[in-house]
């Protein structure tokens, strides 16, 4: 609804200080807003405050999270919460304060401990979520100030993290909380985790390890009342609340707040079709609402009634106010009246996360009818009521099956709107469940799942009343209506429950082409829910029975300790691990730091939001947005039409080599792939780019054939390189001297999701056709290449830029090329700098990721587990261009072997071409895969034999030194104490032995145990790649600035590098600093990948160092009694050169001192892996079972062969 009226003002504070805009846009969010410089648009105060990142803009990762504070009208207390700015309407916050990283503290004023410990914790290594995870303790800390670590666990359970892992990050938490029951916080007697079966270390001397990584006296203390006050003139607006109603113009739409219910019910007349908006602002695929009504201000809408025989919530409270809501009133009545509660609650501290529970109501849940809705399967069996409001009056509505599914004569009227639900208790031999299945326990929509409850007569075991409903089952919430009618008074017993899974699966249907597939899965779990509720109940009937001695007792059906396991939840827990490090030799010099524990460089500015990433580099003069046009699976509607676009960038617009053939940056005349780039749109503001985008026509013919998978690949031979084979001794002549042989397949794949998307901002000079790049990459030479051949300008007129990188795993070193010659193409036609920013979906779509792999092998074994042949024939799939997936073939190749020395092997692997995004270098480059298939084979050569797996592998392991497939000469000393120190340190022999007991008494739940060797070599395949540079300059007073051609990805290259400078200067870090990566001072540089980066740059500035510390002996022997400072001026005044070029070659032979773990610890996640499988194979399976990569829930359950698959099975086949 465009307005020339003026919109009142939004008043709000951030950090302390107060915010009055009247030019806020009723689409915008938090997260824009104080990104952006609003200087330019409304003359108010600088915000752009960047620490909140920009990371998924679907809720789901946390990076943008922030602290709202609120007066509650009902509870007259200040609310702190957590939300995620990237959903939050910026139109919701008046009268709300904002706190974001910027606010908690600033390494140029104040650390307070939340930010100080995470960072001398280690927990934070790129950097990019760690102003997320602090605003979630922040926040926790402000409501808690002594947590539990179950508290701590929920607050963190919707921030994700991709390269540091969350140990330490817990571990920096952990610091406030209240005593741990984890042993190795006891302080007192040995921790189970400290040392293995034998109780020693083959590394020596217990002193000679360390597990300490910080000491916790050394942390200041957290005071709570150094904390920023609620802003009493927000306190005084809250107590004397405004009762007009607001209104906020933009450009499309328009959002009213009314201050009363009845203003509110008048607008509700007025807009029958605008949507009441309490919560996140969900993208709604298209959807559009010009009007947008509010009522955050109308107390009414959250108030809470207990009466006797149930619990009104008002549809305004969140969803985090419902549980505490739901949790007090347990708390207050006997058992029985609470199993409804009960079950909500349990569903509730699952639904979503933390931040999403803060700001989603229950109103909004419910008027949603989501068919994946968590609480109205519960609430609909629970016999809940809906109050109703209107201009007109009150009504209630039941929330039954004709609600959720949205039939018109069951829903509200256009004029309506929900003002609370009615929860009845429950009553004595009445039981209510929930379940759901996900692919994680948090923050993930349910699969299926269920709300459950039966009443029983009263001393019976008779069914007096059955209510079941299911979600994600169907369009809406599924009530099983007609079954549980049928199943009236029967009694709850094994025939009743066969009878009730054979009509639920008759009622509840799901076609074959179902949303969202897994059609077997899904009705596995619809049975296998009413199984788990039938054994709830009959337990609990088990208590009842004793507590109110009733006769004829004996006539239950009881449940067998073996199935007891069916019972238990599978909690979520906080992690227990710890690290161990060895401590430096005592006798190396304290100023040296090689080998200490040294805090990342920039872990405090990390954990404050003052480290800036691409994105938060401030808007430079006339700057433009770009962003990119994609081939989709639709018609685009119109013409380009919006004022705002200045231009359209296409192929013919690129002055040189448009990428290269087969793989064009933008495409001519055909697509290959949904996601494939077509052009670009350049903008005044990114959200008009956005906008534009949608508005440009494509006409697409479909093209013949359509390969999709590697199957289809095979069939149609369409291949994107030639095979790729390695050999040794004889595998026929092998394979007929063996006792048995296996034949099997494999397949696995992955998704980039680095924490940073890809971003590029091109800012082109006034003369001589020379830009400036600053970009997130991998790879800076390669991006500086690209661009150059692109516009067809000398690499010397362009200089990339790297500060640090928000994660890269692989997806940052081909990739961000594109990106950044397509900007640097709209730059120079515009003559403006072009800020290219991609949002999460369109970055999964044209990044690609990791290449899944079919893998056939056949094994060759004697009946004692000696592997005499293996042949293995992978195909991956490369997707619509080469990318990296011929060097990924090659890796994967020559890496199949894994630890094992087998004498007879082929390996061949080909690189298949489909209709797909191209699959690009990720974190192992085709080793994960690769080695998954091999150690497949390994498990299944152990279940042929009836051995332990680990045995397998123990037999066929390296012994001595030999070659390995690739001819290079392998000593296995290391792999063998490996393998020794994690069998014994893991107690692996006793845990195998509990774990085989627990297997026997447990039908239901299966556990599984799995260790995994690993052999993996690092480096470039090219020879070329294995060299680096480096240039040190020293400055007349002293301070050094070293530069490399590492790139900072979060692992910490430039603090190693300055503990590598520091040691052969002999001078404190303090005294150095790196500030980028960059071309102009380094050129020439390789890829930051293959786990060597630390290495070779190392060296390079060791040498750097070496030369200047040459230059500087004499002098130093001439005053050996001198400082630093004084050696240094000495010699500028001597004319001795203080800058220094440091240079290294021939990795293999002379890098050691520095090698981490790298790609190599991306494999270490399969013991996982094949721990599940391992869990599985004990249950009773087809004995060629495998289960497939990755292991979801869908596969892990359906491997598992039991009465309820088999009942799918037979209802699918008549």
């Amino acid at each position: 609804m465009p307005c020339a009226s003026r919109s009142d003002e939004l008043v709000f504070f951030v950090n302390g200080r107060k915010v009055m805009e009247r030019n806020v846009d009723p689409e915008g969010t938090l997260l824009t807003f104080l990104r952006k410089n609003w200087t330019l648009l409304s003359k108010s105060w600088l915000l752009r405050l960047t620490g909140t990142k920009y990371a998924c803009g679907r809720g789901g990762c946390g990076a943008c999270t922030v602290m709202v504070s609120k007066h509650d009208p009902v509870s007259r207390k200040i609310r702190h919460f957590s939300v995620t700015a990237c959903l939050m309407p910026i139109c919701s916050l008046h009268g709300a304060a904002v706190t974001t990283v910027e606010g908690v503290g600033s390494i140029k004023t104040r650390l307070p401990p939340v930010q100080e410990r995470i960072a001398k914790s280690h927990g934070t290594q790129c950097g990019f979520c760690t102003p997320g995870m602090v605003m979630s303790m922040y926040t926790l800390l402000r409501n808690h100030p002594q947590p539990s670590e179950e508290q701590l666990m929920e607050a963190l359970g919707s921030n994700l993290c991709r390269c540091t892992g969350y140990r330490p990050i817990l571990e920096s938490g952990r610091t406030f909380c209240m005593e741990s029951n984890s042993c190795q916080q006891k302080g007192t007697g040995k921790c189970c985790l400290d040392w293995g079966e034998n109780d020693s270390s083959p590394l020596g001397k217990k002193s000679e390890i360390c597990t300490k990584l910080f000491a916790k006296e050394e942390f200041q203390s957290l005071d709570p009342t150094q904390e920023l006050i609620f802003p009493p003139e927000l306190l005084r607006m809250a107590e004397n609340p405004e009762k007009r109603t607001l209104t906020f113009y933009g450009e499309r739409g328009t959002w009213i707040s009314p201050g009363t219910l009845k203003d509110l019910l008048e607008l509700k007349v007025k807009h029958p079709k605008a949507p009441l908006v309490l919560g996140p602002a969900m993208k709604s695929q298209g959807h559009f609402h010009p009007v947008l009504l509010s009522p955050a201000r109308i107390s009414e809408l959250s108030m809470v009634t207990k009466t006797s025989d149930g619990l009104t919530i008002g549809a305004g409270c969140s969803l985090a106010q419902m549980q505490d809501i739901l949790a007090e009133r347990i708390a207050e009545l006997p058992e029985e009246k609470t199993q409804t509660y009960r079950a909500l609650l349990k569903h509730l501290r699952s639904l979503a996360g933390q931040q999403i529970r803060n700001m989603a109501s229950l109103g909004g849940h419910v008027i949603s009818q989501h068919c994946c809705s968590d609480l109205n399967p519960v609430l609909a069996v629970s016999n809940a009521t809906l109050n109703l409001i209107s201009a007109e009056g009150t009504r209630q509505i039941p929330l039954n099956e004709h609600f959720l599914a949205g039939l018109a004569s069951a829903d509200l009227k256009p004029e309506e709107i929900l003002e609370s639900v009615h929860i009845p208790h429950s009553q004595k031999w009445e039981f209510v469940s929930a379940f759901r299945q996900a692919q994680c326990q948090q923050n993930a929509l349910p699969h299926v799942n269920a709300g459950m409850r039966v009443l029983l007569k009263e001393g019976t075991d008779s069914i007096e009343d059955l209510s079941i409903a299911y979600g994600g089952v169907g369009a809406a919430t599924i009530s099983a209506h007609r079954s549980c009618q049928l199943l009236l008074g029967r009694r709850w017993n094994e025939l009743m429950l066969d009878e009730a899974c054979r009509l639920l699966l008759d009622e509840v249907s799901l076609p074959g082409s179902a949303p969202g597939g897994r059609v077997e899965f899904k009705r596995t779990l619809v049975v296998s829910f009413l199984f788990k509720f039938y054994l709830e109940v009959l337990q609990e009937l088990k208590k009842l029975v004793k507590l109110f001695s009733v006769p004829d007792s004996r006539h239950h059906s009881e449940v067998s300790d073996q199935f007891l396991s069916a019972l238990e939840d599978f909690l979520v827990t906080i992690p227990q691990g710890v690290q161990t490090y060895q401590n430096v030799d005592p006798h190396q010099p304290l100023q040296d730091p090689v080998g200490r524990p040294i805090m990342h460089l920039s872990a405090l500015k990390h954990a404050t939001g003052e480290a800036m990433f691409c994105d938060d580099i401030p808007m430079v003069d006339k700057e433009l947005f770009m962003a990119l046009v994609t081939s989709i699976n639709e018609e685009l509607s119109r013409a380009l039409e919006l004022p705002e676009v200045v231009d359209v960038i296409t192929a013919e617009d690129i002055p040189g080599t448009n990428g290269a053939e087969g793989d064009k940056l933008l495409a001519i005349d055909e697509v290959n792939c949904v996601g494939q780039i077509i052009c670009a749109v350049v903008a005044e503001t990114d959200v008009q780019a956005k906008r534009a985008t949608e508005k440009i026509e494509i006409t697409y013919e479909d093209l013949e054939p359509v390969i999709f998978t590697i199957k289809d690949a095979i069939k149609h031979n369409s291949f994107l390189c030639p095979e790729k084979k390695l050999e040794q001794g004889n595998v026929e002549e092998a394979f007929e001297k063996v006792d048995q042989i296996l034949e099997e397949v494999h397949v696995g794949g992955q998704k980039h999701f680095y924490m940073e998307t890809q971003r590029v901002l091109v800012i082109p000079k006034t003369e001589d056709k020379e830009l400036d790049i600053y970009v997130s990459t991998q790879d800076p030479a390669h991006v500086q290449k690209t661009v150059s051949s692109t516009l067809n300008i000398p690499i010397n007129r362009i200089t990339c830029h790297v500060k640090r990188v928000g994660g890269g795993f692989g997806g940052k070193v081909g990739k961000p090329a594109v990106f950044g010659a397509i900007a640097a193409v709209g730059a120079i036609k515009t003559g403006h700098p072009i800020r290219l920013v991609l949002d999460r979906e369109d970055d999964m779509l044209i990044t690609g990721g990791r290449h899944p792999v079919f893998g056939k092998y056949k094994v060759g074994f004697m009946n004692n587990g000696r592997i005499k042949a293996l042949d293995i024939e992978c195909y991956i799939n490369g997707g619509c261009t080469l990318d990296d997936s011929e060097l990924v073939t090659e890796f994967l190749i020559l890496k199949l072997e894994n630890a094992y020395k087998i004498r007879n092997l082929r390996f061949q692997g080909r690189a298949c071409m489909t209709n797909l995004p191209s699959n690009t270098a990720f974190r192992g480059f085709g080793f994960p895969q690769g080695a998954l298939v091999t150690e497949s084979c390994i498990t299944a050569v152990a279940a042929k034999c009836g051995l332990p797996p680990e045995k397998i592998r123990e037999k066929n392991m390296y012994k001595t030194v030999d070659k390995t497939i690739y001819k290079q000469a392998f000593n296995p000393e290391t792999l063998i104490r490996c393998w020794n120190e994690c069998l014994d340190k893991s107690s692996f022999y006793s845990r195998r032995m509990h774990v085989e007991e627990f297997n026997k008494k447990n039908y239901w739940k299966k556990k599984g145990i799995a260790i995994i060797p690993m052999k993996f070599s690092v480096g470039f395949a090219a020879t070329s790649y294995h060299q680096a540079a480096a240039l040190v300059h020293i400055y007349t007073d002293g301070s050094v600035l070293v530069t490399h051609g590492g790139n900072e990805l979060g692992q910490g290259i430039h603090t190693k590098m300055l503990q590598v400078a520091s040691r052969e200067l002999k001078i404190p870090m303090s005294c150095m600093h790196i500030s980028e990566t960059s071309t102009a001072t380094v050129p020439n540089t390789i890829a930051t990948a293959a786990s060597i980066s630390a290495d070779v740059n190392g060296r390079a500035v060791q040498n750097a160092c070496q030369i200047l510390l040459k230059r500087l002996e004499p002098i130093i022997k001439k005053h050996p009694e001198g400082t630093w400072e004084d050696w240094i001026e000495a010699a500028f005044e001597q004319r001795i050169s203080l800058s220094a070029t440091g240079y290294f070659r021939n990795f293999l032979n002379q890098c050691a001192f520095l090698q981490g773990l790298g790609e190599s610890g991306m494999f270490l996640g399969s013991s996982v892996f094949f721990a599940i499988a391992d869990a599985v194979a004990t249950v009773d399976i087809a004995e060629d079972f495998m289960v497939q990569s990755p292991a979801t829930p869908e596969r892990v359950r359906m491997a598992c062969a039991d009465r309820f698959t088999e009942m799918v099975g037979n209802c699918l086949f008549s």
